[in-house]
C-alpha cells in the first residue's frame, strides 16, 4: 500500500485526546503511572465546552486530557458511553486546504474552524471520519 507523499507535509500528528471525568486525578495518574509531565493547563475553553490539559511524556509523546465543563458538553455525553480514547489531532499549515481534504475524502464536518482557547486562539475545526474516528486540525502558527 502506497501513500502519498503531500500527506505528511500537510497533516502533521499532534496529540492523542482522551476524555477524562476528573482532571486532577486523570493528571495525577499520567504522572505517575506513565511518567508524562504537565505542559499547560487546565485550561476551560467555553466554545467547546471542556476543560484540558496538555501532558508529554520524555520522548515528547503528546496528550490532551478533556474533561466536560458541565453537563451539556459533547463529552460528557461521550463519556457516559464509558470510553476514553477521544481524539487524534492534526496540526495543519492551511486549515481551509486540510477542511478541503477531509471532505473530498468522506469526512462529516462535525464543526467549522474557531479559535481555541487551549491553542492561544488558533484555529481547530472537527471532523468525523468514514472509519469512525474523530480528529481535530489544528492551525499551524
Amino acid at each position: 500500500m502506497s501513500s502519498p507523499t503531500n500527506v505528511p507535509a500537510l497533516f502533521r500528528p499532534l496529540h492523542v485526546g482522551i476524555a477524562v471525568r476528573d482532571m486532577a486525578a486523570a493528571v495525577a495518574f499520567y504522572e505517575r503511572a506513565f511518567g508524562f509531565t504537565l505542559q499547560h493547563g487546565p485550561v476551560d475553553d467555553p466554545i467547546q465546552q471542556v476543560t484540558v490539559c496538555f501532558l508529554a511524556a520524555a520522548d515528547g509523546i503528546e496528550i490532551e486530557l478533556i474533561a466536560p465543563l458541565g453537563d451539556k458538553s459533547p463529552v460528557a455525553r461521550y463519556l457516559a458511553r464509558e470510553t476514553g480514547a477521544y481524539h487524534v489531532c492534526y496540526e495543519v499549515p492551511d486549515i481551509a486546504t486540510a477542511s478541503q481534504r477531509a471532505l473530498d475524502n468522506g469526512c462529516i464536518p462535525v464543526s467549522p474552524p474557531v479559535p481555541a482557547a487551549a491553542f492561544a486562539g488558533r484555529l481547530i475545526a472537527w471532523f468525523y471520519t468514514p472509519t469512525k474516528q474523530l480528529v481535530e486540525f489544528l492551525q499551524s502558527k
